[in-house]
């Protein structure tokens, strides 16, 4: 089976969908059925909402989530409510998202879920901790978000599936186009040990640090402020974007003599929004971009169908899906493999 065993390599999975109706949650069925629970302890959550039947956005028909016997699950109050299976209750967290607190149970029968977990970074990581540590999971499934709405990023996994397709785009060499870059900045470098202890906590600004090891603020500016002056900056050696890296700050980095030795870091893949065409200036002028934290991906699926109808040639795409990124991707609706 594809990636299935890849997976149980790792510890936890993000599967994130570049775009509506581009196919992560067929792709989290796909996973969730070929696991195998026999053997393996498996918890399920999700970032935002999963598992309504018609998109709240497109209003197209969406494949609902169906768990097994044996499942361990975290979602909302709201949404334990509307469960279709019986389940043992087993925690009731003392966070709150807009749904309620997060409800974590064990599917005593197999059935389907509406899934919305913790909505935050922290309380994502604790509750996959939880889950590892309190209950033995070998693996956490994360149903992954990009959206700028939420604050938990699925990089926080050890591993990762990226789900693409017509929806991102319907001309199959920007599909292809988008979807490489997008592998580019999920697969960027880590930055050091001591930037990850340094640099982790802090959540909002920017940061640097010089050559004897100092970390300083830059006041109150973050990279989307409109004035931004890097004075006293020449011994910079690390620059820290803790919110989102957009095209003007790049760009200003990238002119700035001062900071041509600088590694520019942010958090992980989800708070870059840069243009292709900044990205790669950046990088040909010399310039370097690193991570607090980055997740293995492991492979691409895609969905050639777009929500209007228009059909791009699946194997097509999937060869010049694969050239481009150097990794398997999978028709997983065409392929039942």
């Amino acid at each position: 089976m594809p990636f299935i065993n890849d997976i149980l390599q790792y510890d936890s999975l993000s599967i994130v969908g570049l775009e509506k109706n581009t196919g992560k949650t067929e792709c989290l069925k796909y996973v969730l059925d070929r696991l195998p629970v026999q053997t393996k302890r498996i918890a399920v959550t999700s970032i935002g909402i999963d598992g309504e039947t018609v998109d709240q956005v497109t209003r197209t028909q969406k494949p609902e989530i169906v768990l097994r016997e044996g499942m361990y699950f975290g979602t909302s109050e709201a949404h334990y409510h509307q469960r279709r299976l019986v389940s043992e209750l087993i925690d009731v967290s003392n966070e709150s998202t807009s749904l309620g607190r997060v409800v974590t149970a064990k599917a005593v029968t197999g059935g389907k879920i509406l899934l919305s977990g913790p909505s935050s970074a922290s309380s994502l990581k604790r509750w996959m901790g939880d889950m590892k540590q309190r209950f033995g999971i070998d693996l956490v499934i994360i149903d992954g978000a990009l959206s700028r709405m939420s604050s938990a990023s699925p990089a926080v996994s050890q591993s990762m599936i990226l789900a693409t397709g017509a929806a991102y785009s319907a001309n199959l060499s920007t599909l292809v186009s988008k979807t490489a870059f997008m592998v580019d900045l999920v697969n960027l470098d880590l930055t050091s040990e001591r930037n990850i202890n340094t640099l982790m906590p802090l959540e909002k600004g920017l940061w640097f640090i010089d050559k004897d090891g100092e970390l300083h603020s830059l006041d109150t500016m973050t990279s989307l402020s409109k004035d931004i002056h890097f004075e006293g900056m020449d011994g910079c050696q690390t620059l820290f974007v803790a919110g989102a890296l957009v095209d003007g700050f790049l760009e200003k980095v990238r002119k700035n003599k001062d900071l041509k030795q600088a590694e520019l870091v942010v958090r992980d893949f989800t708070k870059i929004f840069v243009t292709p065409q900044q990205f790669r200036l950046f990088l040909k002028a010399g310039g370097r971009i690193r991570v607090l934290q980055k997740s293995k991906l492991i492979a691409v699926s895609v969905n050639p169908t777009s929500p209007s109808g228009y059909v791009l040639d699946s194997d097509t795409l999937c060869d010049k899906l694969s050239e481009a990124i150097g990794l398997p991707v999978y028709d997983l609706i065409k392929n039942k493999l």
